[in-house]
């Protein structure tokens, strides 16, 4: 705004004492000091409120002047409440340094100007970023990528002093403005993402304000159009997809601020942001089409049994882009999933899919593309991911290389619950690494078998690995329920009967024996009992069951009722 525009408003109570030729000078923004040297606080463009308490006498004025004409201020206008009408000496300083002075009636606050040309500058700044933002849409919609999410967010940051991320639905910081820096804690995108998809689960509307961590934080969706996604029925109008088909899929742009009081004028503005962001999100999904449908070619080899040498075959000609710059042909793992939703009547593929491409992300990786080396095909509610690993042996540090199932969904596990709500489920299985094309079909069998042991979890996002599948629980969900019941029931029936009656701990006290691999002292040490004590649950366990804790088999059908009931 102009400075010939606050002059004008008469609600401001301001007088012209001195530089009417620079009236035409523009206001960036408002500042009050009484400091006698503020130019450590000073930017340039200001307005700069004072009530001159920094002046002890006649010769305080030059310096003061002369600090603010250096910093680039754009006038000076003082107070007449305290010590009356504005010195001589500081209209004649201002008049030097050719800055604009204004006396400010007694009767107006500072805070009343500072409020009027913040609300003033701050309206412009929009309006300059709403005609920025609606050029780069355009920009974008028509031709190449310009700048992505980042460029936008850097708008939101110098024009608007907003610190804002684009996230994914499973808490993966994907973007943040330049001035947001230190980067959101993964624990806070995890919970803001949390956050976001159980309102969208709700049906609120959106923005959605969260505070985390003592920050308040205003969540707008970033809605897909579903170009170029592949994604199953998804052919209409985004407003009428079910909420499930999208809403683990959907990015979110999190602002620092508390978007309930903000003028529909700013509101507006950030849906156009979201919209801009959302034409980036359809780029790259756009991007990965090549990518899903290479790998798709390769499963369908895999799973229809050709030939070793024509898998790798296929794999040499598809290296190029699934593993640009990877350089020698990698070891592989095989990582499978699905989403399903109560009812069935929704194919969870698509978004298990966009799932896995934003879960197994390397954090380390680098490039415009953090997951241009992970190809992921899908049909009906499966999502088949073939992971490349550098082929490197892990004798080198005695541990084993490659990804791991109780890691791989920790970071994602609570917000992706909020997402799944009480009527969907998410499991996933791991595959060993495998070194060749031969192993490729033995790698998706051992993947799909590890995620039916998660899918025998309670849970709504479970994870098994191969390592699980040489052990009792890849047996355990396969059992038929009538036998889980019928075997549970005559081992554990009895002793739960009688822990109901006389409140014995039978049950805790036969797993605490059973965790401490029938150590008296141990488990007795552990529930905080004598020895004596504990001997006497243990013949009451045995005499209640007809089995003897002495006896391996009768230990290990204890152990295995336990895990069944």
């Amino acid at each position: 705004m102009r400075l010939r525009a606050l002059l004008d408003t008469d609600a401001l109570g301001l007088r012209l004492l001195g530089g009417e030729d620079e009236l035409d000078r523009t206001v960036r923004g408002v500042m009050t000091t009484d400091l006698r040297d503020p130019s450590r606080y000073l930017s340039g463009g200001e307005l700069v409120l004072t009530g001159l308490a920094w002046r002890r006498d006649a010769s305080d004025s030059e310096p003061f002047v002369r600090i603010l004409a250096s910093a680039g201020v754009t006038a000076l206008a003082a107070g007449e409440a305290e010590l009356g009408p504005i010195p001589e000496d500081l209209v004649a300083a201002c008049a030097r340094h050719r800055l604009p002075l204004f006396a400010v009636n007694e009767s107006v606050a500072f805070a009343t100007i500072t409020e009027h040309v913040v609300r003033q500058v701050s309206g412009e700044r929009a309006g300059d970023l709403a005609a920025v933002v609606d050029r780069h849409r355009r920009m974008m919609t028509s031709g190449p990528a310009g700048g992505g999410p980042d460029v936008v967010l850097d708008l939101l940051g110098s024009d608007l002093d907003l610190r804002a991320w684009v996230l994914s639905p499973a808490g993966r910081l994907i973007a943040g403005s330049p001035d947001a820096e230190p980067g959101l804690p993964s624990v806070v995108c995890a919970a803001l993402a949390g956050e976001h998809l159980a309102a969208v689960r709700t049906g609120r509307r959106g923005p959605y304000r969260v505070a985390v961590g003592g920050t308040t934080y205003s969540l707008f969706p970033i809605r897909s159009s579903g170009r170029g996604t592949g994604t199953a029925g998804t052919t209409g109008a985004p407003g009428s997809r079910d909420v499930r088909e999208t809403v683990l899929s959907d990015w979110l742009l999190a602002v620092e601020a508390d978007a309930g009081d903000w003028p529909a004028e700013r509101l507006d503005l950030l849906e156009g942001v979201t919209q801009l962001i959302s034409v980036e999100r359809d780029r790259r999904d756009a991007a990965r089409t090549v990518r899903r449908r290479l790998a798709q070619e390769v499963l369908e080899l895999v799973q229809t049994g050709a030939a070793p040498g024509e898998i790798a075959a296929r794999l040499r000609v598809a290296a190029p882009v699934l593993l640009p710059g990877l350089g020698a042909a990698p070891h592989w793992q095989v990582v499978v999933a699905r989403v399903e939703w109560d009812g069935g009547e929704i194919e969870g593929g698509a978004v298990a899919q966009a799932l896995l491409e934003e879960i197994l992300v390397d954090p380390l990786s680098s490039g415009p593309e953090p997951s241009d080396r992970i190809a992921v095909a899908h049909t009906g509610d499966e999502a088949i991911a073939l992971v490349p690993l550098p082929a490197v042996s892990s004798e080198h540090d005695g541990s084993e290389a490659g990804l791991h199932a109780d890691t791989l969904l920790a970071a994602v596990r609570d917000p992706l619950s909020a997402g799944l709500d009480d009527d969907g489920r998410l499991t996933l299985g791991v595959s060993a690494s495998v070194h060749s094309a031969e192993g490729l079909r033995g790698a998706l069998e051992e993947a799909r078998h590890a995620r039916r042991v998660a899918a025998a979890r309670a849970g709504r996002v479970c994870a098994a690995g191969h390592q699980e599948l040489a052990s009792h629980v890849l047996l355990l969900p396969f059992v038929p329920d009538d036998v889980r019941r019928a075997f549970t029931a005559r081992l554990l029936d009895p002793l739960r009967d009688y822990d109901r009656r006389h409140r014995a701990e039978l049950i805790p006290t036969l797993e605490a024996f059973l965790d401490c691999d029938g150590s008296w002292t141990r488990c007795a040490a552990r529930l905080h009992l004598h020895v004596n004590t504990l001997r006497y649950r243990v013949g009451r366990i045995e005499q209640l069951t007809s089995r003897d804790l002495s006896r391996l088999e009768d230990k290990l059908d204890f152990f295995l009722a336990l895990r069944m009931s």
